[in-house]
């Protein structure tokens, strides 16, 4: 276990977020052309993106703020990938949202 303090929490948190924006493409995808690959897939990229918030916890034993910051990185993952991946348009309210997402990040201390 001791092999996990070596790297980082913000990057436990930030590979989790990758995975998490995979299983969103994913499954977005899926939406579209749903078939039993695809399905076993989504649920192996998102068991990666779990597993690999469970080492974040050990630097930072604090749910409420490690989880806040995942869930932000979330968003704004996902946020990214509607856009960029699949053209998806935001409201200057959502990017003031998303704005907001970002300054509530740095005020956590990430």
């Amino acid at each position: 276990m001791k092999l996990l303090l070596y790297i980082p929490a913000i990057v436990w948190l930030l590979i989790s977020a990758a995975f998490y924006a995979a299983g969103e493409y994913l499954s977005k995808r899926w939406g579209t052309h749903p078939s039993w690959s695809l399905t076993v897939i989504v649920v192996i990229v998102y068991a990666l993106g779990t597993l690999s918030w469970l080492p974040a916890l050990l630097h930072k034993n604090q749910l409420a703020i490690m989880g806040t910051i995942w869930l932000l990185l979330a968003v704004i993952a996902t946020v990214t990938i509607g856009v960029f991946a699949y053209h998806e348009h935001l409201t200057s309210l959502q990017l003031l949202g998303v704005a907001l997402a970002l300054i509530a990040m740095a005020l956590l201390g990430i």
